[in-house]
């Protein structure tokens, strides 16, 4: 009887926390809404990140970028020159990812997988300009904007309990 009673007390706190166990490991799932807010707080705290693309002969490369702030809709902005290996790997192949850390503080990390597209609209990069860019004589001319959608995101936050799962190391996830 004690043993049901104390089945019955752990059902109970599980469904009052919001949290669902999920049929993987045990692992309870975590709140979509939880997820979207953890990766807010990593990105919002990061000043660059990784862009990972993939070229026409297969080999993945990876760059630090400075991104824009990040809405809600977690969709990553960036600028760069138009001739830049990014741009023509992006062309080739739209798959991309998108790594924001913060190591030093061990908060945790985002790793958003998403599509980009290159965006060559003059207007849109005015009034996306940053103050920095007029030290680079014909900006307007060299730069184009990469907009990566996202697809799908996993969060690693410590401060949201958001831990990778103890048996297939799998970060809590979400797609869009």
């Amino acid at each position: 009887m004690k043993r049901i009673y104390v089945l019955f007390v752990l059902t109970v706190l599980v469904s009052v926390s919001g949290f669902q166990y999920s049929e993987s490991y045990g692992q309870p799932a975590v709140n979509r809404d939880t997820i979207i807010l953890a990766a807010h707080e990593i990105i919002n705290e990061t000043s660059y990140c990784g862009l990972a693309t993939i070229d026409s002969s297969g080999q993945p490369h990876i760059r630090t970028m400075n991104p824009f702030p990040v809405k809600d809709d977690l969709v990553i902005w960036f600028a760069t020159s138009r001739t830049s290996r990014k741009v023509r790997e992006i062309n080739y192949n739209p798959k991309v990812c998108v790594y924001f850390a913060d190591h030093l503080n061990a908060k945790g990390y985002v790793s958003i997988n998403g599509s980009a597209s290159v965006i060559d609209d003059r207007e849109l990069l005015l009034q996306m300009k940053r103050d920095y860019w007029n030290g680079i004589p014909g900006w307007q001319d060299k730069f184009v904007l990469i907009k990566i959608i996202p697809e799908s995101i996993d969060v690693i936050n410590y401060k949201h309990g958001l831990n990778n799962d103890p048996e297939s190391f799998q970060a809590p996830n979400i797609s869009f």
